[in-house]
């Protein structure tokens, strides 16, 4: 072999290997595209084999919940997360009798928001019960749970656009818009980490126009209502051949005729066991009985 063949030899090998280490593929016109990232983004939780052994989640560890306005306060508790295909159920609970818990879950069919108190929801879960397709989609708690809609994105009746980067508190992410066919309200989108495509923040918002028209009610404020979800994700390990958040939080507000709203939520998560039986009925929750 001549010195030439070799050196075109390890030019080959050399170049094959940076395409295939190149974080993110892009279009021949430099623009990202959707399936490059969300193909990134599944290669960033695990290889395709660990992913598929993977069936149901129950995931654990500690709560705590800050109420940003009045009445302002906090407490500290215990949650739990747990998926079985599209079911997925998220609960927390608190050392505090006006507040002692938080629990959501779509059985697969339909999506409830348990009761705070007795025949009471919180703000952020009456907020759910209307964005119900915050559930249904399997979006609520990203790939913490076997119903995120990446992991089968083929299946399900979305459209996702890449929107370019943006950059959140100092972090440049790239987003994908994230819109449901059957119609939502919801603007809807998804970040990911610039170099890894880890999954790290979902943005849900919500715009509903003042009230116009008849005008004869004068003591009623007329106002737009905004609404805003976030979800972050950080604190990234390995769990059986999966690499997950160990850090989750959510942050719900609100800015109404009613009044502002805005609370927040971190969940640590230290236990993770997975393709444990889960009972069913665990996905049908209910109120508090009185």
């Amino acid at each position: 072999m001549t010195t030439r063949s070799v050196i075109f030899i390890a030019a080959s090998f050399l170049l094959a290997l940076a395409v295939s280490s190149t974080p993110l593929s892009k279009t021949a016109n430099g623009e990202l595209t959707a399936p490059d990232l969300i193909a990134k983004h599944l290669e960033s939780i695990g290889k395709a084999g660990a992913r598929q052994a993977v069936k149901t989640r129950i995931i654990s560890g500690t709560s705590l919940v800050v109420f940003r306005t009045v009445p302002t306060g906090q407490a500290a508790g215990l949650c739990v997360l747990a998926s079985d295909g599209p079911k997925n159920l998220i609960g927390m609970s608190f050392r505090s009798p006006v507040y002692p818990q938080e629990e959501f879950a779509f059985n697969g069919s339909s999506f409830i928001a348990a009761f705070v108190t007795p025949g009471v929801r919180s703000s952020l879960g009456s907020f759910l019960m209307m964005q119900g397709v915050i559930f249904q989609q399997g979006l609520m708690g990203g790939a913490l749970s076997s119903a995120w809609p990446l992991l089968s994105i083929q299946d399900k009746n979305v459209k996702v656009e890449y929107a370019g980067t943006k950059k959140v508190n100092g972090q440049v992410l790239h987003e994908l818009k994230y819109i449901p066919k059957a119609g939502t309200e919801l603007q809807i989108s998804l970040f990911f980490d610039e170099a890894t495509a880890r999954h790290v923040r979902t943005e849900y918002r919500r715009l509903i126009p003042a009230v116009t028209g008849d005008r004869s009610y004068g003591n009623v404020q007329e106002r737009e209502s905004r609404y805003k979800l976030v979800e972050e994700f950080s604190e990234f390990k390995e769990e059986a051949g999966l690499t997950l958040p160990h850090q989750y939080k959510i942050e719900f507000s609100a800015d109404t005729h009613a009044g502002t709203f805005l609370a927040e939520w971190t969940l640590v998560l230290n236990k993770f066991v997975f393709n444990e039986p889960i009972d069913q009925n665990s996905f049908n929750i209910s109120a508090p009985k009185d």
